[in-house]
């Protein structure tokens, strides 16, 4: 979206953008919309010609920050206020405070945020006025009676909004990593409500970044912008934009260099009688239209018309390395390392990282890095820092440098353990690297054993680093270890000698031989290696048309190696490739393949996509509307004719398809409910009940927060569904997550239903922390996850639904 914006400025200045601008100058496009705040760096230069080109150098975070926080932070005050919990002359909320219950009613609260949001935009005008009446509507005499008013005021709103969200920081300062309050709403929101703080720390970060062929005086700040282009709902405030403007001005005036003297560059924006020093502002004419106009004009730019925005330098990856006293992956001269080193993380600004990739090197490229050895704890946890840098496009590979974040962005580390089937004691061994950019976006790492056979590879997703749109990766799931290439090949070669045209080992004895090799029961295999027999399964796929009975253990191991369809590196990517291969083309019609075919979806349905979801959908749900039409009123035919387990099997997919819209989920709901006690359904009832409890989860395991079924909805079906199933055990956990507490007034049951559920729960013995869960809320334990998602999860890997 900022680069949007600047293509909407060249087009706005087509007759004379190059007369605005000069070779050499950096543009900081800063964009703060409704829901979210996003920064870039552009750098102009002189290009092939004589003709000014435009560079982009460096992108921000997609930071979870925007206009809609400061509504929030608004509401939330002057609620508090409304329900007596502040006084108006009182302190001034921290606007990071935990958005825990108040006492308006949804009604309210709805009409509250809205208000705000006009309050707001017309008290953070230059020509605000003094003060503002707001007019909320009553809900009974036991709360504000008939309606209520409260004034608002402009210097109230000052304080809160922009000493809370654009306060004056130092150039130093970095963002506060605590939890953000801000989970109305569910979204990850960013942790630091202080816009001021992560503007500070991107222009740090990127204090050097593209100064080959730039020369600055030498009293020069290079994280100074000498441009700054506007983009955003939130900045049509001339008040924000104005602070904003300030800020730098205290920054960067007078010119101090923070390398060379330590300054914090807090200081008066006047000395010596000359102006302040303020960055150049580019005018957009519409800061709401900006980005569709730029999107319009980079349409034209793909078909040659207009001014095309270089996207971005070629990036260098480097792998952090200990020394001898901290060796986490340490460079060593000897092959026989005969002491055990401790493990110890190496700090942010100290150690070495060794190059692993050079800028410019081609997806698909090999860097063998042979001329390097290292030591490697195996059989113990062991981290592996990687770092990016957009300034450093000279490093060779096996070229070592000091880590400092002034120029390296470090991206989330692989924390691991290395395993080996042949050895269970820790062990240091010395290794070789091997490194490969792949074309699906990873960098692939090999640890090789320089006296053995034995070799690891780590897959780190780095997609985020040139792709905008995705967050960078991490998970828990790597931390449960990587088998060694040597236990993998065998994976390999067992399930080639069932599904290869040559095969002749029996599919039904596949996981069970699967298993003696790797040593352990397949729910104890770490998620990497599931993945890596994803990989050897999608290799071999045309083997599952041999037969029904290949084609049934194909599916059912690949949902398996797949499942829960998130939580490693690129798994979007696997999901992705799995739906290109499978859907509308199973092989065989047998009735344990369809079985297995639903099974796989659900298990990998949590990296469906939307769309997916609803294509699986929608040839169910006009056969379950023609068996509940004919179950219920005895009319009509229905073509629903799957036996009782692959029956199961669809109400156990359908209840786990999260993303389809809440309109779908509530007419489901209350077929299965109507269907429930039917003699016909007694054989599926189990999975009916664990349909309905995914259906009207309060707490997603996995979709947003928008698709979840609304209160009354789910008012309306618990006291149907406690009545059917009082002793069933599915019922129960059914029954708990409807009624799970959130502490999100959107998505919680009213407390008197939920005091009534909690008794109902322990009557029925109900496990003492389902009680809880109703009772006070909390977290899901594994063998509860484990029964949400309907079998156990590869270790390391959790549900990823929006914190409450």
């Amino acid at each position: 979206e900022p680069q949007a914006a600047f293509y909407a400025w060249i087009d706005n200045h087509r007759d004379h953008w190059d007369q605005l601008v000069k070779p050499g100058q950096k543009i900081l496009i800063l964009d703060i919309g409704g829901g979210t705040s996003d920064l870039t760096l552009i750098r102009v230069r002189r290009g092939e010609g004589g003709k000014v080109q435009f560079h982009r150098v460096a992108v921000g975070d997609h930071l979870i920050l925007g206009g809609d926080n400061l509504d929030l932070a608004l509401a939330h005050h002057l609620e508090r206020r409304l329900t007596g919990q502040d006084s108006p002359n009182g302190p001034m909320p921290q606007v990071s405070s935990e958005s825990t219950y108040g006492k308006l009613t949804i009604r309210q609260w709805s009409v509250l945020v809205g208000t705000c949001r006009a309050v707001k935009e017309r008290l953070l005008r230059s020509d605000a006025p003094e003060q503002l009446s707001l007019n909320l509507p009553g809900s009974g005499s036991k709360l504000i009676g008939g309606g209520t008013c409260v004034d608002v005021t402009r210097d109230e709103v000052h304080q809160l909004l922009l000493d809370g969200f654009f306060p004056y920081v130092g150039l130093d300062d970095k963002p506060i990593r605590q939890q953000s309050g801000f989970q109305e709403f569910g979204l990850p929101y960013a942790p630091d409500p202080a816009v001021t703080r992560y503007l500070a720390a991107f222009l740090t970060a990127h204090r050097h970044v593209a100064l080959d062929a730039v020369k600055l005086p030498a009293d020069q700040d290079p994280a100074r912008p000498d441009i700054v282009l506007f983009n955003g709902g939130v900045l049509d405030s001339k008040i924000i934009r104005d602070r904003l403007l300030d800020m730098m001005s205290r920054w960067f005036h007078p010119i101090r260099n923070p390398e060379r003297d330590g300054s914090s560059n807090q200081s008066i924006p006047e000395k010596d009688g000359h102006s302040a020093w303020i960055p150049l502002v580019l005018e957009n004419e519409r800061l709401d239209l900006a980005v569709a106009h730029g999107a319009a004009y980079y349409g034209m730019v793909r078909r040659g018309q207009g001014v095309r925005i270089a996207a971005g330098l070629a990036r260098t990856y480097y792998i952090g390395v200990a020394g001898d006293d901290e060796p986490l992956l340490a460079p060593t001269k000897s092959t026989r390392p005969d002491q055990k080193p401790s493990f110890t993380r190496p700090p942010a600004n100290g150690g070495h990282a060794m190059c692993l990739l050079p800028a410019g090197i081609e997806p698909g490229q090999d860097m063998e890095l042979s001329g390097q050895r290292f030591h490697l704890l195996v059989s113990e946890p062991v981290e592996f820092p990687l770092f990016v840098s957009s300034s450093r496009l000279t490093d060779e590979p096996g070229e070592f440098i000091p880590i400092n974040s002034e120029w390296m962005t470090a991206l989330p580390p692989i924390r691991t353990v290395l395993k080996s089937k042949k050895r269970s004691a820790p062990e240091v061994v010395a290794v070789e690297l091997h490194a490969r950019l792949t074309e699906i976006g990873t960098l692939d790492l090999w640890c090789s054993e320089i006296e053995g056979r034995r070799s690891w590879r780590l897959q780190f997703d780095i997609r985020s680093t040139t792709q905008t749109e995705l967050l960078a990766h991490e998970s828990d799931a790597e931390t449960q270890g990587y088998v060694d290439e040597e236990t993998q090949d065998r994976c390999r070669q067992l399930i080639d000698a069932t599904f290869a045209r040559d095969g002749k080992d029996n599919p039904a004895g596949l996981v069970k031989r699967l298993a003696d090799t790797v040593g352990s029961p397949r729910n104890a295999w770490p998620a990497s290696l599931c993945r890596r027999i994803w990989e050897a399964l999608m290799d071999v796929e045309p083997g599952r048309q041999r037969s029904a009975g290949h084609e049934a253990r194909w599916l059912n191991l690949l949902g398996f190696a797949l499942r829960p369809g998130y939580g490693m590196a690129i798994d979007d990517w696997r999901v992705a490739e799995t739906w290109r291969s499978l859907w509308g083309k199973f092989a065989h019609a047998a009735p344990m393949c369809r079985a297995e075919g639903w099974i796989l979806w659900r298990r990998i349905g949590g990296g469906l996509s939307v769309g997916q979801q609803q294509a699986l959908a929608d040839p169910m749900l006009g056969m379950i509307r023609s068996l509940h039409r004919q179950l219920t009123t005895g009319r009509g035919a229905s073509d629903f004719s799957y036996g009782a387990q692959e029956t199961a099997e669809v109400w156990r997919l359908l209840g786990s398809l999260e993303l389809l819209a809440t309109s779908i989920k509530i007419d489901l709901g209350t077929m299965l409910l109507e269907l429930f006690p039917k003699r016909k359904m007694e054989p599926v009832r189990e999975a009916i009940a664990w349909a309905l409890g995914r259906l009207g989860a309060r707490v997603p395991a996995y979709g947003p927060l928008n698709r979840v079924v609304p209160i009354e909805v789910v008012l309306d079906w618990l006291p149907k569904l406690m009545e059917f199933c009082p002793d069933d055990a599915m019922g129960r956990l059914a029954v708990m997550q409807m009624a799970r507490r959130t502490d999100d007034r959107y998505r919680d049951l009213p407390e008197k239903q939920r005091a009534t559920i909690t008794a109902w729960l322990s009557n029925h013995n109900a496990p003492h922390h389902f009680i809880e869960l109703v009772d006070r809320g909390g977290r899901l334990d594994s063998q509860e996850q484990n029964l949400v998602f309907g079998e156990a999860l590869p270790r390391g890997l959790r549900a990823i639904s929006a914190p409450t």
